[in-house]
């Protein structure tokens, strides 16, 4: 990824998601939308599978989810269990995308194997860290129970999410990289992406000082 141009696409993505995480966020949980993670996990996905047809290396998806852990950081209140999450899905999606997208054979089944497989991977492997190595209070109070609802009940509705818009994602993330490379002044491209960056961090600030 010695590229500029795929760097300048994984922050735009990962601000994307991040924007998503501070607004999208504060708005699910204040009107009490049932299962908040699991709309946030859907658009995550839907993020780090663009991402990923945009930019089919690995490692994209980790700097997509660290863009975006760096995001709600700097723009939300420092809730550091959502911090963890949002990394950790960028990295269980990183390396099961990096092991199951590496043939061309059977393409369609291995992405949505890649979105199911991911949320599985990644609920399980944040459930039990925040609950028996980092010990944050409320998923201790909860105990098993909570941690076996966030892998099977809010894991199970995210994968079907992911099921769907992984393969989305991929496609549209590849034909996004095509269209880029025919345009005629591909700088102007490139241009308004990092435009969008700059803006996207704002309207972040802008939100956290009116939040």
């Amino acid at each position: 990824m010695k590229n500029p141009k795929a760097w300048l696409w994984l922050l735009l993505i990962g601000s994307l998601w991040g924007i998503a995480e501070v607004v999208g966020g504060e708005f699910l949980w204040a009107n009490e939308i049932p299962f908040p993670s699991v709309w946030l996990t859907a658009w995550a996905f839907f993020m780090l599978a663009l991402a990923r047809g945009l930019v089919p290396a690995p490692g994209s998806s980790t700097i997509v989810g660290a863009v975006a852990t760096l995001f709600k950081l700097v723009n939300a209140s420092p809730f550091f269990c959502h911090l963890l999450g949002i990394f950790i899905l960028g990295v269980t999606f990183d390396v099961v995308a990096t092991v199951l997208l590496r043939k061309e054979t059977r393409l369609l089944v291995r992405r949505i194997a890649t979105g199911v497989l991911s949320v599985y991977a990644g609920n399980t492997l944040f459930a039990l860290l925040i609950t028996y190595v980092v010990k944050y209070d409320p998923w201790v109070e909860g105990g098993l129970p909570k941690v076996l609802q966030h892998i099977f009940v809010s894991g199970s509705l995210s994968a079907l999410a992911a099921a769907i818009l992984v393969p989305l994602g991929i496609v549209w993330g590849l034909g996004a990289d095509k269209s880029t490379a025919r345009v005629r002044r591909p700088a102007w491209v490139m241009t308004a992406v990092a435009v969008l960056v700059v803006a996207l961090w704002t309207a972040g600030r802008l939100a956290k000082l009116h939040g």
